[in-house]
């Protein structure tokens, strides 16, 4: 199970990427894939927040594959790793939609 571990922990250092990449980003970033960036107010503040979310999201998700270390394969245990992972994309998209409202023009 160490392997699937090294690949939760891979992906949730992508999430971290694309924070970084968003924090350090001039123009509006984008959240939603194919949809237009929001016309903002403060541009640098919105994409703090919106770097924010894929960093706590990278850290939850990587706390949520935590059980991968000490379970054996086929545990129920990771049916609870499947049910979070949603539950955490639900939150976050839910926390974007209010920093949108927040910051948009």
């Amino acid at each position: 199970m160490i392997i699937a571990f090294g690949i939760w922990s891979i992906v949730s250092l992508i999430f971290v990427l694309i924070g970084i990449i968003s924090w350090r980003s001039d123009k509006t970033v984008g959240f939603f894939t194919g949809v237009e960036p929001p016309k903002v107010s403060d541009i640098k503040a919105f994409n703090h927040a919106v770097a924010k979310i894929w960093f706590v999201f990278a850290v939850a998700l990587e706390l949520a594959g935590i059980p991968l270390l000490c379970e054996k394969q086929n545990s129920p245990i990771v049916l609870l790793m499947v049910i979070t992972v949603p539950a955490l994309i639900i939150v976050m998209i839910i926390v974007y939609l209010k920093v949108e409202m927040k910051y948009r023009e």
